[in-house]
């Protein structure tokens, strides 16, 4: 099964940034935002939207370290 790397890391994202309905009221999403947004999970953000919104999705976020 091949794993698409950066959609996993859009929906660690999008869970960090509040989940699917705050991140669609962030983004001014009307009616129907939420299940937009929740496509995200598995498809990931669009390169677009990321582009639109910089201050959401372009900014260094500090990663947990792995413990060995």
């Amino acid at each position: 099964m091949a794993f698409n790397l950066s959609t996993m890391k859009d929906a660690d994202l999008i869970r960090q940034l509040g989940g699917p309905t705050r991140l669609a009221k962030r983004l001014g999403y009307g009616i129907g935002g939420a299940q937009r947004v929740t496509n995200w999970l598995k498809r990931g953000i669009p390169a677009q939207v990321k582009v639109d919104h910089p201050d959401l999705f372009l900014v260094r976020r500090p990663v947990a370290a792995e413990s060995a």
